[in-house]
């Protein structure tokens, strides 16, 4: 039975979309520039299996796990300087990991494969581990894909060339090659390619 073939790995997706419905932002209601959390694990997820169209189930169930109720967590509840951003984060990524590892224990994942789940989730050994780049190749990608155009529109310039070079940073050449062939507005594709540039 092939990864692609278990049921395992349907059931997880099931229960996690369910997760990824409840986030406040998908209602008409919810504000335009957070991307919902169903369409954002799905765009994830394709961008994994065009980087690694062989990926581990591990990989798969990770990429639907990223942000999974990551409105439970917001930006204030930590302090808005740089020390604050950086624990929301660590703090995000052990939550993730936690609530991906209640999923995969009701699905009858063995535990080799929830702890690496879990690892993926933390982003550990994300330079020398290639199922983590791929991960965040692929949250890179749907950020430059989405979010970009907007935040052009919210952010100043420079603000957003230095989010573009730290994003790019983060790319591996495989993910780089994917970001150039994206088909963006006019002003974001400027903005990205001044990045790069200057990267």
């Amino acid at each position: 039975m092939t990864t692609q073939d278990d049921p395992r790995l349907r059931e997880a997706f099931d229960l996690l979309d369910g997760m990824h419905r409840e986030d406040p932002s998908a209602g008409p209601d919810g504000p335009k520039d957070i991307l919902a959390s169903l369409d954002y694990h799905h765009r994830v997820g394709r961008w994994v299996a065009r980087l690694a169209p062989d990926a581990s189930a591990a990989l798969r169930l990770a990429a639907h796990s990223q942000h999974v109720r990551r409105w439970a967590i917001p930006r204030d509840s930590y302090p808005m300087t740089r020390k604050g951003y950086r624990d929301w984060r660590e703090a995000l990524g052990r939550f993730h990991a936690g609530t991906a590892a209640e999923v995969l224990a009701r699905t009858g994942y063995d535990a080799l494969t929830v702890a690496r789940v879990e690892q993926l989730l933390r982003k550990e050994r994300l330079r020398s581990d290639p199922e983590a780049q791929t991960l965040e190749d692929a949250a890179c990608l749907v950020f430059l894909e989405v979010q970009l155009d907007d935040f052009s529109r919210r952010h100043s310039e420079e603000k957003l060339l230095h989010i573009l070079r730290r994003t790019w940073k983060k790319m591996s050449p495989a993910g780089r090659n994917l970001a150039l062939e994206l088909e963006l507005p006019a002003a974001a594709a400027g903005l990205l390619r001044r990045a790069v540039e200057g990267a």
